[in-house]
């Protein structure tokens, strides 16, 4: 059943792909009981996620990663790479905090990632920061993550990425991006203004030709600048 769109201005709107009938109805029932969120269609698998998301392109989709036919980093990689669905955020949900497969999917652009055994507040957070542009990045899961992986690069792609054209205040923008700070938190930190940290990491998105903040975090480990020795720092 369609819900009247939210009073406040129009519902984020979420596609949710997973193979499992019953983690979908319950994702379905979880998102559409929520003010201002709208659950568009179900997918069961990478495949149908894809035409989905071309067909009726929602604000956020919910990608589980294996699934059959077509896994979820395909789909994410297909998704965040078309034209059509540039605009797609993906927030990949896993039963792994530490899966090599969900590092693909952030790689392949992916917004952020989340484990099933979240609480349903925290995912329907979650919804609502990956809509707005925001990367949905723990920052103890996503040290761990990518720290993880970072060494093990695909034989495609060099082993480091650079910081050429970088200043140094972007570089510490960077930093605190790395550690999952927000924008609030890293003017805080900084002691800048919020306007200012958003001028920061809009530079950093083009200089470094990175989708979205979680895509910054994974420049920001393959740069070295900062490594699992080195934390970016306490949160």
């Amino acid at each position: 059943m369609t819900r009247p769109a939210d009073p406040l201005g129009d519902p984020v709107r979420v596609l949710i792909a997973d193979d499992q009938a019953l983690l979908r109805g319950s994702l379905r029932v979880l998102v559409d009981t929520e003010p201002g969120l709208l659950t568009t269609s179900e997918a069961t698998t990478g495949t149908e996620a894809v035409r989905l998301a071309r067909q009726d392109p929602p604000d956020v989709v919910l990608m589980d990663v294996r699934m059959p036919d077509m896994d979820g980093i395909e789909a994410t990689r297909q998704i965040c790479g078309s034209p059509e669905t540039a605009d797609v955020k993906v927030l990949i949900v896993t039963m792994f905090d530490l899966d090599e497969y969900v590092y693909a999917a952030l790689r392949a652009g992916a917004s952020g990632f989340l484990l099933k055994d979240t609480p349903p507040g925290e995912l329907l957070a979650a919804v609502r920061v990956i809509a707005a542009g925001e990367a949905l990045l723990a920052p103890a899961v996503t040290r761990r993550l990518i720290a993880e992986f970072v060494h093990r690069p695909e034989p495609s792609r060099p082993l480091r990425r650079t910081l050429d054209g970088v200043t140094e205040r972007e570089r510490e923008v960077l930093t605190l991006i790395a550690c999952g700070l927000s924008n609030t938190e890293i003017a805080a930190r900084l002691y800048l203004g919020i306007a200012t940290v958003k001028t920061h990491v809009s530079h950093l998105l083009t200089k470094l030709a990175a989708r979205d903040r979680a895509q910054l975090v994974i420049v920001a480990y393959e740069s070295g600048l900062v490594t699992a020795a080195r934390p970016p720092i306490d949160p």
